[in-house]
């Protein structure tokens, strides 16, 4: 299955992966060899967690690289006017709890759920997506989970550069 990116979404990570190559792997590098010269490998803490962070970023670096290359970049529409779009930020009704959430949908990329961004394909972003001011929506995260709510209020959003990317 490809990611449903958006040009911004790239643009972020081969700025990542630039950082990454450029500035961070030299400095980690040289804390490897800093570190190796302190003595025994086997007893050398500071050695191991040189290698970590490291193999971390070697990591990360292909972990975008893999993502930029399997991608499907998808052009962001102009939602129609009253209707749930990608980085449209929602405001609902959790009938179960009886509580009014707002959140964004977002790429995958750049979701984080503790910051109210929610990817569009989590079983709340594909409920809301497309939906108007008023609709009843069942959510349904797992067979045993399931609840209504109610659109509240959409405030239209676009894709900007100020929603950072995932760390993981």
């Amino acid at each position: 299955m490809y990611d449903e990116l958006t040009e911004v979404d790239i643009k972020k990570m081969q700025e990542e992966i630039d950082y990454r190559v450029r500035e961070l792997r030299p400095k980690l590098i040289e804390e490897v060899q800093t570190t190796r010269a302190f003595g025994d490998l086997s007893e050398n803490y500071e050695y191991k967690c040189a290698k970590q962070a490291k193999n971390r970023n070697d990591s990360r670096i292909r972990y975008l690289e893999r993502m930029i290359r399997t991608a499907r970049v998808i052009e962001v529409e102009e939602a129609d006017g009253d209707t749930v779009g990608l980085f449209d930020k929602v405001t609902f009704l959790n009938e179960k709890m009886g509580k009014t959430m707002t959140i964004q949908i977002v790429t995958t990329l750049r979701q984080d759920a503790l910051k109210g961004l929610i990817s569009k394909e989590s079983p709340v972003g594909k409920a809301l997506l497309g939906c108007r001011v008023g609709d009843r929506v069942l959510i349904e995260v797992s067979p045993a989970l399931k609840y209504y709510a109610v659109i509240q209020s959409i405030e239209k959003g676009k894709d900007d550069e100020s929603l950072d990317i995932s760390a993981y």
